[in-house]
């Protein structure tokens, strides 16, 4: 039976499909005006008031009702259900161009205005509808007049103040307080409930007091209503006596009979063990649940067989009030409230009952279709009883309305087939039920309109690399235009690189370089064709080459932050600093450069992060490096080390291929943070094995991560600073994906031709991560490429290759290999284009022909052979050719072959490095990744005649004083015949320099040549060369040199071995010498004077005044200088006094070196030279000896 039922839906699809074949999807009119302009539109409802509206009697009542169509629509109005003349009532009026109404109600009351409208927007191509709004007067009315009496209730028993507020409209906002207008406090003994009442679970003695007031507040008209106080009185009867709880009582409410002690709870609110409610989807459920008891309750909730809706419920009130947002059908049900004290507990179910007004599922949507085309309004609606359903046309009830044979009503929808101009209508769908309806307006426009273009022409949009790109092409047409991409003329399709929405803009995922361009899209519909162009701009994107590092700095010096960007030249980029991510400061002392931010007399406030942003016009990058500010004084060295591993990792966010992992940073451990490294483990494929899995940067604490189906993840947190990584974090809880299908096939798939009749295909396997499932296999397809045939397939698992026997040598095939395992398919595998395998070739090269160049290089050329023959790929030609002899002598020893490979298929080649004047032979053969074919049968050709080798020796004889002797050896190689010899020589001087330079040819038989009449005892240089026809060989040199003359060498006398020279050289020494030593003594020579006299002039430095008007000693004055004497004592003090002397001789000579003659007397100047050495006051005072002072002279 399922399987008939199954097919009877299967044949209904169908026929539905055949009968919509032709319908178009909806086309929505463009706003642009120049489109508009003089095209016809049903009306349509642009703003409407709600549909309950509420107004305030103070102020004009204003009906919204707007709409807009092509002639622009009239307006119409009907009350209560009947037309509603406008112009009757002078104080309602029609806004111009509108249907919006203004009553004026000043002088006349707002309830006669309260009813249920309608707007009707009418044009020649239909009638579209607002809702039913119903107006309806606010309402604040007073509170009743009553007596209340004061309330006594015994200490530890509930209570029970009611509110009772007067009904308005909307219902008013209840809230209790005191004569103070204070707020009274509530807590979990004392609350209010949702009606308004004030809720006792037990009362104390401090609940006594007169002023329990009850405020209602009307929040449209914003007035607010006091109910009378209420004075409760609560008693201890347990510590009064009968005449005064009797005096007490009088005239008052005594709640409670007895003396009230601590008891289980009960409800209050709702009573008994059972209530049902009843809540609209999508409203707010409130449940309540007051419980009686001493101590008092503890409140909590749960749902009977179900859980509470995550993130969607609330406790208020002191858990007393369960709110649930965003009902659902889901949340209807029984929820359990249970009230526990020490003393026991109670339970109240509450049947929560979820209904549903009526909601869309599918509202119907404007329609243009051409003439002749077909199309479908769709109105479809759910609710809670299910809704009724009805259509419209015009305002008109379907089945009133005049018959359209174009027209008909299937399951709710409507089906157009073949329509025609001047058919168009507006049509209201309403779904209703007991708790509400919907109503919705929906047009069909028959239009017949070639193709526009909306899009801007020439319009430039501009990205950077690697972001994506949208290119618009927004047309309008009737019938819908259908659009074409092209760029250079090439047709844009779907595909891995462009995307084609179905709005038409032409999305390029990855954009690059390549990319940019000139696109034409081509609008085309039965009436015309539209095309336009667009250009794309792909530009380098902005990054950050040389970020800001982080910074340790003394107080009072200054701080730089580097941000070099690397950006594309037709771009701009702005450069931001922020510090904490705020702007910086205000202070001169911020400095910020093109490409730096300086920070002059660094403060401890301004510690904190910075951050570099670079701003273009199309993208962004940003980096930020933290400033720590330190004191100038100096301080220990800071200690860095690793960072402590993060804690506390957690999971949230959980989905099917992502979560997010967080984590608590470890201790920085004096070096900041600067990235995190996220590891997982692989239970299921790889346990034990942590990969890497992705950075982020070291200011986070959360990640998210990309995760693959069917693997069983673990994850881990290191922490990286500058001075390493962290120990590992402990590790997550295990986080499990679902198996899905493969997402993606294997990689680097081959095909490689192993022998002549097979072929091998080649894959990289999937790891276990890839595989995304259990069962992995691969599906091996092949078939030939140049004949039609059906693919081959086979599904091998836990392989890599597999061999396809019996395949024709060399045949081209197509290849794919997709991956597969237990849930489906991977994607749709790339074909790989390879070959069979290559048997050796057949056939060898004919007509080999050799022409020679010259006696070293050759060309040979060849007729290639035909492909057929090769038998796989033609990788080239091999020549291989040896020397057989040589065309001037014999050669003894045999030449081993050579072998020359020219790649590619062209049939010539040159030969290089040949023997000139040779016998050559040569044979020609092809090849291919098998092997060799046969050779070509053996060309013989020869090579004309070159220059010769050089001469194998040469040697220089000397005959006598000016001839010399120059012998040599002919050349090992003669590469042709001899014609003779070119000998070159030039005298060489003492210095190296060359002298003329003299030739001689000499023929080719001789070996020797005297050369006579030369220079003698001059070296000379030889040149030889040997020569064919084809010009010289190579140079060999030669140095030589002819005799030395031994009777003119005798008489040559070497001067500086001969006595007298030696004599007269001493002599002129000696001479030399005494005249240095008189010179030196003239120059030091002074007057004689008795060192007598000397001694007496300084006999004491006491006694002996100093002249009074220079400070010189007697006669003896130095009148340059009044400074101390070299040698002189010099005071502790470091100053000389002018009666100061000192007995050293030193003093009286230059240098501080004194001299005397034979006679004992002084020699030198009396005047004292100047001493620059300030250490001089330290030396001794004591004469230098005259044994020293003679030893000057020496």
């Amino acid at each position: 039976m399922d399987r008939k039922r199954s097919c009877t839906l299967c044949g209904g699809a169908v026929i539905m499909l055949l009968l919509l074949g032709h319908m178009t999807r909806a086309l929505e009119v463009p706003l642009d005006p120049k489109v508009l302009e003089g095209l016809p539109q049903p009306p349509t409802i642009t703003h409407q008031s709600p549909k309950d509206y509420i107004i305030d009697p103070r102020e004009n009542i204003i009906i919204h009702c707007e709409a807009k169509g092509k002639p622009h629509p009239s307006f119409s109005w009907t009350r209560n259900g009947t037309h509603f003349d406008v112009e009757k009532d002078s104080k309602v009026i029609m806004k111009p161009n509108s249907g919006t109404l203004v009553i004026d109600i000043s002088g006349e009351k707002a309830e006669a205005y309260e009813g249920v409208y309608q707007c009707i927007a009418r044009n020649d191509h239909g009638s579209a509808m607002t809702n039913n709004i119903v107006i309806r007067q606010s309402r604040s009315p007073l509170w009743s007049k009553e007596k209340i009496e004061p309330i006594t209730v015994q200490r530890g028993m509930s209570l029970v103040l009611q509110c009772r507020p007067p009904a308005g409209l909307p219902p008013p906002i209840i809230f209790w307080m005191d004569n103070n207008f204070q707020r009274l406090p509530q807590n979990s003994r004392v609350s209010q409930a949702l009606n308004g009442d004030l809720y006792f679970s037990n009362v104390l003695m401090e609940d006594t007091r007169n002023d329990y007031i009850c405020y209602a507040r009307f929040p449209h008209t914003q007035t607010i209503q006091q109910k009378q106080p209420i004075t409760v009185n609560v008693l201890d009867i347990e510590a009064m006596n009968d005449t005064v709880l009797a005096a007490f009582l009088n005239g008052s409410d005594f709640w409670g009979d007895s003396p009230s002690g601590e008891r289980a709870p009960t409800f209050m609110n709702p009573p008994g063990t059972h209530s049902t409610t009843m809540v609209l989807k999508g409203d707010t459920l409130q449940l309540e649940c007051i419980a009686d008891g001493l101590p008092t309750p503890d409140i909590s909730w749960s749902k009977v067989n179900g859980d509470l809706p995550s993130s969607r419920f609330s406790f208020h009130s002191f858990q007393k009030t369960l709110k649930i947002t965003e009902v659902t059908e889901a949340d209807g049900g029984d929820y359990l409230c249970l009230a526990k004290n020490r003393l026991g507990s109670n339970q109240h179910i509450i049947t929560v009952v979820v209904r549903a007004a009526p909601f869309w599922i599918s509202a119907p949507q404007n329609l243009i279709l051409a003439p002749k085309e077909s199309g479908m309004l769709t109105c479809r609606a759910e609710g809670n009883p299910k809704p009724t359903v009805t259509w419209s046309v015009n305002g008109i009830p379907i089945e009133n309305s005049h018959k359209d044979p174009s027209r008909k009503v299937e399951n709710g929808n409507i089906i157009l087939s073949d329509v025609q101009t001047g058919s168009s209508s507006v049509y209201q769908c309403n779904a209703s039920n007991e708790y509400g309806y919907l109503l919705a307006n929906a047009f069909v426009s028959v239009l017949a309109e070639p193709p526009r273009v909306l899009t801007p022409p020439n319009h430039v949009y501009s990205v950077v690399t690697n972001s994506r790109a949208l290119l618009d092409c927004a047309s309008f047409g009737s019938p819908l235009p259908k659009i074409t991409w092209f760029k250079v003329n090439q047709s844009i399709v779907d595909s891995d690189s462009f995307i084609i929405h179905k709005n038409n803009t032409l999305e390029i995922n990855v954009a690059r370089p390549l990319n940019s361009g000139k696109y034409t899209c081509i609008a085309s519909n039965s009436l015309g064709n539209k095309e336009n162009h667009v250009y794309l701009e792909v530009k380098e994107a902005t990054r950050i080459i040389r970020q800001p590092e982080y910074k340790v700095v003394q107080r009072n010096s200054m701080a730089v932050f580097e941000c070099k960007v690397k950006h594309d030249e037709s771009l701009f980029p702005s450069m931001i600093w922020l510090k904490d991510n705020m702007e910086l400061p205000d202070d001169t002392r911020f400095e910020v450069g093109s490409d730096s931010l300086t920070i002059h007399d660094v403060r401890e406030d301004d510690e904190g992060n910075y951050t570099c942003i670079r701003n273009t016009t199309l993208d962004q990058d940003s980096a930020s490096a933290m400033l720590t500010v330190v004191e100038a004084t100096p301080t220990p060295p800071i200690i860095m080390e690793q960072p402590d591993p993060p804690t506390d990792l957690e999971l949230t966010d959980q989905r099917e291929r992502s979560v997010r992992l967080t984590w608590t940073p470890g201790d920085e451990n004096n070096s900041p943070i600067q990235l995190f490294l996220i590891q997982y483990e692989d239970s299921l494929h790889e346990p034990g094995v942590w990969v890497n899995m992705t950075e982020v940067s070291g200011t986070s604490t959360t990640a998210h991560l990309e995760l693959s189906p069917y693997v069983y993840y673990s994850f881990r947190v290191l922490a990286l600073n500058e001075v390493g990584l962290s120990k590992p974090s402990a590790s997550s809880r295990q986080y499990r994906t679902n198996p899905a299908r493969p997402d993606m096939n294997p990689a680097n798939v081959e095909v490689i031709g192993t022998s002549p009749d097979s072929m091998t295909i080649t894959w990289r396997e999937l790891s276990g991560l890839e595989s995304n499932g259990p069962g992995l296999q691969y599906k091996v397809s092949w078939r030939h490429k140049d004949l039609d045939q059906q693919w081959t397939s086979l599904t091998l698992a836990n392989v890599s290759q597999y061999v396809v026997p019996g395949t024709p040598t060399f045949a081209p095939y197509e290849v794919t290999v997709q991956a597969v395992n237990d849930y489906g398919s991977g994607p749709r595998p790339e074909v790989v284009l390879g070959y069979s395998g290559e048997d050796l070739p057949t056939v060898a090269p004919e007509n080999v022909r050799v022409s020679a160049q010259n006696g070293t290089m050759a060309e040979v050329l060849w007729d290639a052979v035909p492909l057929s023959t090769v038998r796989g790929r033609l990788n080239g030609y091999k020549v291989s050719y040896w020397k057989m002899r040589s065309l001037h002598k014999e050669d003894l020893d045999p030449v081993k072959p050579q072998e020359l490979i020219f790649h590619g298929s062209e049939p010539e080649g040159l030969l290089i490095d040949l023997h000139p004047y040779s016998q050559y032979t040569l044979n020609i053969r092809t090849f291919n990744g098998k092997g060799d074919g046969p050779a070509s049968s053996n060309h013989i050709f020869e090579t004309p005649e070159g220059v010769p080798g050089p001469p194998a020796d040469i040697k220089i004889q000397n005959l006598n004083l000016d001839s010399l002797v120059v012998n040599w050896v002919p050349p090992v190689e003669y590469n042709g015949h001899l014609t003779g010899y070119l000998l070159k020589y030039q005298p060489i001087n003492t210095t190296d320099e060359l002298g003329p330079l003299k030739e001689l040819l000499l023929p080719a038989n001789e070996t020797s040549v005297t050369l006579e009449n030369l220079k003698h005892s001059t070296h000379y240089k030889f040149y030889l060369n040997a020569m064919t026809i084809k010009g010289s060989g190579p140079t060999v040199t030669k140095e030589g040199f002819t005799m030395v003359d031994e009777a003119m060498t005798s008489k040559q006398v070497d001067i500086a071995t001969q006595g007298w020279f030696i004599g007269l050289m001493c002599a002129i020494a000696l001479l030399i010498l005494v005249l240095l030593i008189v010179c030196f003594i003239k120059r030091n020579k002074g007057g004689k004077y008795p060192v007598k006299e000397k001694e007496d002039a300084h006999q004491d430095p006491e006694i002996q005044p100093m002249k009074e008007d220079d400070g010189t000693f007697g006669e003896y004055s130095d009148t340059e200088d009044h400074k101390p004497l070299k040698g002189s004592r010099t005071p502790s003090n470091g100053t000389v006094k002018k009666d100061d002397s000192d007995d050293s001789l030193v003093d009286y000579g230059e240098g501080g070196d004194g001299q005397f003659n034979e006679d004992g007397s002084f020699i030198g100047q009396y005047s004292g030279k100047k001493e620059k050495d300030t250490a001089e006051g330290n030396e001794s005072s004591e004469a230098p000896s005259p044994v020293n002072a003679m030893n000057s002279f020496v």
